[in-house]
């Protein structure tokens, strides 16, 4: 065994390997196959997903990722890279920085694998979801486990709690979007903060997704009023899904709404999203200025999420130095 004795593994959400139906089959059905995402008992959920679901979605879903697909691959993967390889050089030779994708590639099984076997004993498994939620960090952590389930020698983990409110967190992105806002060629008058949203009925049941997002949106609205005392912030939730009740109020429904009642300039940021991805790129960017314009909406803007740019890096190195004390 070569190299550090301590890992850093970054996880995120996923990506299909190419913007093709083919693809986006495979992704979708590793997806939504995982019982933390659809909470639906498989006996009715597998005919429904694989009869009706990846026969239609597939195609529709791969044309929205043709539109945002870049040179080195998707947005996702290809930021969390980008990440890991910043991370990388902030927290120096001591540490193993790697990155890992719940579904799709590269796996999290293989990587920790690799991680143990080039020498990390120890290891911080670091969800990057600001805000904690059944169907995203648990299930990485249950890919985690399975992972560790096949392990003989298996390393010592920590994991990265979620970071909705925490000071870096709120800190890092008032920044970032402060810069942001100041460069759009216009003054928005409307601030919204779209989240990715989830089933009513996980809130129900006890996931406290819906109460971090608001959070979030509460402290960040807090810390951007010194600097855009003018700018009302509000919060969404986005990417509904089948016919359950979904988070309210809908992404699409306020920026519909917010044009029809007068607001001429408006911005999202995605403060959900450690990285932009097809949520961002093409839902918000693409067809959120659509449903905006054909409400009667002008100027409209998506700002990027913190990705790796300056403010982010300094927020990841920040929190992976106080979770790996002790460590290093």
């Amino acid at each position: 065994m070569t190299g550090p004795d301590i890992g850093v593994l970054l996880v995120n959400l996923g990506t299909p390997d190419a913007p093709t139906p083919a693809a986006v089959r495979r992704y979708l059905k590793e997806f939504l196959s995982d019982p933390r995402v659809v909470e639906i008992p498989p006996l009715v959920w597998q005919p429904i997903l694989r009869g009706i679901v990846l026969t239609t979605r597939p195609r529709k879903s791969a044309h929205a990722y043709a539109q945002i697909w870049m040179e080195q691959g998707s947005p996702l993967a290809a930021i969390t890279a980008a990440q890991a390889t910043a991370l990388q050089a902030r927290l120096g030779e001591r540490v193993r920085v790697e990155w890992a994708m719940r579904y799709g590639n590269p796996a999290i099984a293989p990587v920790l694998s690799r991680m143990k076997a080039q020498g990390c004993g120890r290891i911080l498994i670091a969800p990057l979801y600001p805000q904690y939620c059944a169907a995203t960090t648990a299930s990485a952590m249950d890919a985690v486990g399975e992972a560790l389930r096949a392990m003989r020698w298996q390393p010592a983990l920590r994991t990265l709690p979620p970071y909705y409110a925490d000071p870096i967190h709120i800190v890092a992105l008032r920044d970032d979007i402060s810069r942001q806002l100041a460069a759009l060629p216009f003054a928005s008058e409307v601030l919204l903060l779209s989240f990715h949203g989830m089933p009513e009925r996980t809130r129900d049941l006890g996931d406290p997704y819906h109460a971090q997002c608001l959070e979030t949106a509460r402290l960040l609205a807090q810390a951007l009023a010194p600097a855009f005392p003018a700018l009302r912030v509000e919060a969404s939730f986005q990417s509904r899904f089948g016919r359950a009740k979904w988070l309210e109020p809908a992404t699409e429904t306020v920026l519909a709404r917010e044009a029809a009642a007068g607001t001429r300039r408006l911005a999202v940021a995605a403060p959900g999203f450690s990285a932009d991805c097809v949520e961002t790129r093409e839902e918000l960017a693409l067809r959120g200025r659509e449903q905006f314009s054909a409400a009667g909406g002008e100027a409209f803007a998506v700002l990027d999420c913190l990705n790796d740019g300056a403010a982010g890096v300094v927020m990841l190195e920040a929190l992976m130095r106080r979770e790996l004390s002790g460590w290093i």
